[in-house]
């Protein structure tokens, strides 16, 4: 017997808006789980999703809490009633006996639409038990939901992608969910200074609650000047005779090609024989190529890379973060700044699309 949800599909067609579909879940596969929700985050990424062309409708959506109704008679880590965090990265892949399945589902075009790994704007979920840690069951169940995501991707890329060690410099462009998640990972780093960098004067005193020291306007001057301005310190010269400044790490949490390009030249310059240069990560999404400066990474032996998901392992960080929470580090209730019902995501994600969001937004069931 199926299980009776509320799914949020985006039509094949473009510019349409989103509509709520009353589906049918299928009784999960030996290795699935059905997850009733409390809460998924709204993730700036379903955007790409939303925008790029497509052959079928979609299902969408890939953080959420809930707690499990049904499992597959495959599955032992969870059990009905635990209470779970839904997330798109596989929670341990070296446990991992195989590929995930993905969920099916038929809409009402009477169209099969497969789940790209997991979709949690729906009040019900069905996912491989890949996608589904467990937690604490007193944990808050509403703002804990961008942990799958935002702060697993922001967070994630300062302590397990970049390791940033006390005393370092950080450069953070963007200062939306991931951006904000990234200020907190610099902050319990002991990272110093921890430069936000944004068009939007209040978002960058909103990140200044979570720890940025400095924040930039990149509408009102160069970012890349101003980085190299508060990083100036005694570390010597460069090769061309010039003192040495710029960020020990700087990160795109926003992946427009303006911001990648802007990120290697925020960086520090390194001193031949002695300290190698700062580096670049990339950790929003790019849609579009992008050029570097090849003389200056050699040079100046820079470094450019990309941070997936915050280098995360769920069934290890996802505790962490809930610690950080716990302890008061990561403040979810204030990160969390708008909050929708099911039947407004298409305010919701307009809300998105305009920049109305200044931390992050969430979908409560």
């Amino acid at each position: 017997m199926g299980t009776p949800a509320r799914v949020v599909v985006l039509p094949q067609e473009h510019n349409q808006p989103l509509r709520v579909e009353d589906l049918i879940l299928p009784d999960p596969g030996p290795t699935q789980v059905i997850v009733k929700q409390f809460a998924s985050g709204i993730c700036h990424s379903q955007l790409h999703q939303i925008h790029r062309p497509r052959k079928r409708p979609v299902i969408l959506g890939h953080e959420s809490t809930g707690v499990v109704m049904k499992t597959g008679n495959a599955v032992t880590h969870v059990k009905e009633g635990d209470v779970v965090m839904v997330t798109w990265v596989p929670r341990d892949v070296t446990k991992a006996a195989g590929p995930p399945t993905r969920a099916k589902l038929e809409v009402s075009e009477g169209m099969a639409i497969t789940g790209e790994g997991v979709f949690t704007w729906a009040d019900h979920t069905l996912a491989d038990e890949q996608f589904v840690v467990k937690v604490d069951p007193s944990i808050k169940k509403d703002v804990t939901s961008i942990i799958g995501c935002a702060v697993m991707t922001g967070a994630g890329a300062i302590i397990n992608t970049a390791k940033v060690r006390p005393g370092q410099s950080v450069a953070i462009f963007g200062v939306g969910g991931v951006g904000l998640s990234a200020v907190v990972g610099a902050k319990k780093a002991g990272a110093n200074p921890i430069i936000a960098i944004d068009l939007d004067d209040e978002k960058l005193a909103f990140a200044k609650k979570f720890g940025a020291t400095h924040g930039i306007n990149a509408a009102k001057v160069d970012p890349i000047q101003e980085i190299h301005k508060l990083t100036l310190g005694k570390t010597g010269f460069t090769m061309a005779g010039q003192p040495i400044s710029g960020a020990d790490f700087a990160f795109d949490c926003i992946g427009i090609k303006k911001t990648r390009e802007q990120i290697v030249p925020a960086c520090r310059s390194g001193q031949l024989g002695g300290l190698g240069g700062g580096m670049a990560i990339l950790v929003g999404v790019p849609t579009t190529p992008v050029e570097l400066n090849a003389i200056d990474m050699l040079i100046n032996e820079k470094g450019f890379m990309g941070s997936f998901a915050g280098s995360c392992s769920p069934d290890r960080d996802f505790a962490t973060f809930l610690q950080w929470y716990k302890d008061g580090d990561l403040d979810l209730d204030a990160m969390v700044t708008a909050r929708y019902k099911i039947d407004q995501i298409n305010e919701a994600v307009h809300a998105l699309e305009n920049g109305k969001i200044t931390g992050r937004a969430i979908l409560e069931f």
